[in-house]
């Protein structure tokens, strides 16, 4: 992924790499797509559009704080589910790495423990 260039396609299999993960289309009404979810267990821990560009990402309050105040052009407060940690973040305006990291940690706040453990092994 190169900064300004995230495709849907580039975030989906990124997300879809990691484990336990499942890809949900919702809020569409039949004539109009919905939005893109990525899920573990049923449990989204990010939201985008079919086009992708921008993404709702699970964070707790600190690191949605922490990522508040280092990248404000990029990064807002997501509306309805901001209270509960959740930032907005334009993909196309952040280094990959770093939106590679967000991505992954709103994975491990979702993925069950030993899926996290299994996959910090494979990590090493």
């Amino acid at each position: 992924m190169e900064i300004g260039q995230v495709t849907i396609d580039e975030l989906r299999a990124f997300c879809l790499s990691l484990d336990g993960t499942h890809e949900k289309e919702t809020w569409g009404d039949g004539e109009h797509p919905g939005d893109v979810t990525f899920r573990v267990r049923d449990k989204i821990y990010l939201i985008t559009g079919q086009d992708g560009g921008g993404a709702s990402i699970r964070t707790d309050k600190t690191q949605q704080a922490d990522l508040l105040a280092a990248f404000p052009e990029s990064v807002s407060f997501a509306p309805y589910v901001g209270r509960f940690g959740w930032v907005n973040v334009d993909l196309d305006a952040l280094d990959p790495e770093i939106v590679r990291d967000i991505i992954v940690s709103a994975w491990r706040r979702t993925a069950p423990k030993a899926t996290v453990a299994a996959y910090d092994g494979r990590a090493r």
